[in-house]
């Protein structure tokens, strides 16, 4: 048999270009006078401005206007940005870091393979097993779900829950509650996994079917929940009626088509809020859309945002098909974080079974959860929960006092009204929901 020959290929030269042309970036505060300008030049990729949107998020920013081209191979973006007080960013640490992530020595996804975890049929990311679900939402699903990790003795140092039209989708962080470490005992990670699935089981319908999976959690953890819903195909169908879906809410999305450079035209216009810019592109980079240019401005309460697309094929969005399709998808991508009612922020010293235990007060207070954040620092843990009646009615203030009375003696509780697509921060801390570039980042400026 002949022998076959294949020319040798340097595996380095996919990154030549990159190490040629480093990315450059500049933090400019003497242009604009009411905001700070982000400038980055940089090879282009698919998936950069994804990145790049991602790291500014995280840093809790505020995304005033932006303006992005990526043609020839180059890719050109400046973003007008704010804290979360809309003054301009001042605070050296992280100027430094902004500098450090987008540059040329920025935030490598490889680091996350680095994390010392031990792998038994599971994926562990450093310290932690990480749990994905999604299934059918129900009052107290979330409830039973922590108590079944409470009972098992695992311990919730890290979630995020989100709920959209009827469907729920989780990623919790989980350790061992005595050595503080990932698990790797395969039974007890076969019970739990079985206990878990019974739940999912039990409040199926017929239509979909719930799952279950042990992650590597290497991706960005909101961009991961978009991941799950859109699999899941929540953009089909309706759900409870909410404030998302009355008429001053609704996005207004169009697309159409720019004959002489051939492009596809995505235009939305709806309420501004925090992380809209992320969820949009995060969105289109999944659905293998690349974005050639983009014009994103804030108007008041409103925020306007224009997209030239093709699919990563070449092609435009031609049939009305798939434009019906990619609205119905943005759509969902915009509401899934909208959360109206009220929030609470409950602080208290970390423990096993705490998740548990709110969550029960919670149900037994008639309070359904319809997006929910668990972050922990040192022995200090904050949850956050957006909550309504569990009939769908304003949550009353009786329930509050009630709730205040019998949590109050162990952990803050701080109220605060949440209007529908309102721009305000994420909880700090919740909002760096990267697991690692979370902690890249909390040691970068500690």
């Amino acid at each position: 048999m002949a022998k076959v020959c294949w020319p040798y290929f340097d595996p380095e030269y996919e990154n030549l270009s990159t190490r040629i042309n480093p990315p450059r970036v500049s933090v400019d505060n003497t242009s604009c006078s009411d905001c700070t300008l982000v400038k980055v030049d940089s090879m282009n990729k698919h998936g950069i401005l994804l990145e790049v949107v991602q790291i500014l998020t995280d840093l809790d920013l505020i995304i005033t206007k932006a303006y992005i081209s990526s043609d020839g191979g180059w890719f050109m973006d400046i973003f007008h940005v704010t804290d979360q007080l809309g003054k301009k960013i001042t605070d050296i640490k992280t100027i430094a870091y902004i500098e450090k992530a987008l540059g040329p020595q920025g935030y490598n996804k490889d680091e996350a393979k680095a994390w010392p975890g031990k792998q038994i049929g599971v994926h562990s990311v450093g310290d932690h097993t990480v749990i994905e679900l999604i299934g059918t939402d129900r009052p107290g699903f979330l409830s039973e779900i922590s108590a079944v990790l409470a009972n098992l003795h695992f311990n919730v140092f890290a979630a995020e829950v989100w709920t959209h039209n009827r469907r729920i989708a989780c990623v919790l962080y989980v350790n061992d509650d005595t050595t503080n470490r990932a698990v790797d005992d395969p039974t007890r990670l076969s019970i739990m996994e079985e206990q878990l699935k019974n739940i999912l089981g039990g409040c199926e319908d017929d239509e979909k079917a719930a799952r279950m999976n042990f992650s590597m959690g290497f991706t960005h953890t909101d961009r991961r929940l978009h991941q799950m819903l859109f699999a899941d195909r929540d953009y089909e169908g309706g759900g409870v009626a909410t404030e998302a879906d009355s008429p001053s809410f609704k996005p207004n999305i169009t697309i159409e088509r720019c004959e002489d450079k051939g492009y596809s035209v995505v235009g939305v216009r709806c309420k501004d809020r925090a992380k809209l810019l992320f969820d949009i592109v995060c969105t289109l980079t999944d659905m293998q859309y690349v974005v050639f240019h983009a014009s994103i401005s804030s108007d008041g309460p409103y925020a306007t945002q224009e997209y030239y697309i093709r699919h990563m094929d070449g092609c435009i969005l031609d049939s009305d098909g798939e434009k019906h399709r990619v609205i119905k998808c943005l759509e969902a991508a915009i509401r899934r974080r909208v959360s109206e009612g009220l929030s609470l922020e409950l602080c208290a010293k970390d423990r096993v079974g705490l998740l548990s235990e709110v969550t029960r007060v919670l149900r037994e207070n008639g309070l359904s959860v319809t997006r929910a954040g668990v972050t922990t620092k040192g022995e200090q843990a904050m949850n956050v929960f957006y909550v309504r009646d569990a009939s769908g009615n304003p949550v009353d203030m009786k329930t509050i006092e009630a709730l205040r009375k019998e949590i109050g003696h162990t952990m803050m509780l701080d109220v605060k009204k949440t209007p529908g697509g309102a721009r305000q921060p994420e909880s700090r801390g919740w909002a760096k929901s990267s697991f690692f570039f979370g902690n890249l980042l909390e040691k970068f400026l500690t």
